[in-house]
């Protein structure tokens, strides 16, 4: 039997954007949902499956900032920005709201496709990676169900920031550059603040006191590494 379509909701309110990229991701194998503001994406994801969204910035009402909030209180499904505004700021903060990826409308629709099948494969393999249980006591890890708990409470991370925690949990007391996190995770969409925002979210959500990490520690001028002993 032939695998089952994954499914992308495109949001933006410019309907030639959203028809365009209906287009050329259903060539490329995919479904298509679409939607023109936040208010009916919210809806289409209450009444379908959706595996992964490219969400506008700019539209009326909440803004796609606003909705990639909203959607991180309950959701890690994988979120791509795609946005007229291309400043480094803006990019850092769609980052750092918890989003995969962030893509200025300048690129092709066929360069957008590809980075949504980047940040899919990147998931789906994170999701299937062994099943083992990476187990530091007030932080565990499941690598098999996606999941990481703290104090036994399951917690929510993105597809992008599992990946990066299960890289320096399975690799403890070894330090990572920068320059290595941004080639495995972002090839050239990345610089040092996607790594720093990604940290820093990290670090929010596992540490008791995300100043004084207890686990992903900073190698000042180098890059960082993962303290924790396996139990």
């Amino acid at each position: 039997m032939p695998e089952p379509k994954l499914n992308v909701l495109v949001v933006d309110d410019d309907k030639t954007i959203t028809e365009l990229m209906r287009d050329f991701l259903e060539a490329e194998g995919f479904g298509v949902e679409t939607a023109h503001d936040s208010r009916a994406a919210l809806i289409l994801l209450e009444r379908t499956t959706v595996d992964c969204m490219l969400l506008d910035v700019m539209m009326p009402g909440q803004s796609g900032f606003e909705l990639c909030r909203q959607i991180r209180e309950t959701s890690d499904i994988p979120i791509l920005f795609l946005s007229a505004r291309d400043s480094d700021m803006d990019k850092i903060r769609g980052l750092g709201l918890g989003s995969d990826d962030y893509i200025v409308k300048s690129a092709t629709p066929a360069e957008v496709v590809a980075r949504i099948k980047a940040v899919l494969r990147r998931y789906q393999t994170g999701g299937a990676v062994s099943p083992t249980i990476l187990d530091f006591g007030r932080l565990a890890i499941d690598v098999r169900a996606h999941e990481v708990k703290v104090n036994g409470d399951i917690i929510t991370l993105t597809a992008r920031e599992f990946e990066v925690l299960y890289l320096l949990a399975e690799n403890p007391r070894q330090v990572f550059t920068g320059e290595q996190l941004i080639e495995r995770f972002w090839g050239d969409v990345g610089d040092r603040h996607t790594v720093t925002v990604h940290i820093g979210r990290i670090r929010e959500k596992i540490e008791e006191n995300p100043n004084k990490p207890e686990y992903i520690v900073t190698v000042w001028g180098v890059g960082y590494r993962f303290e924790g002993n396996k139990r």
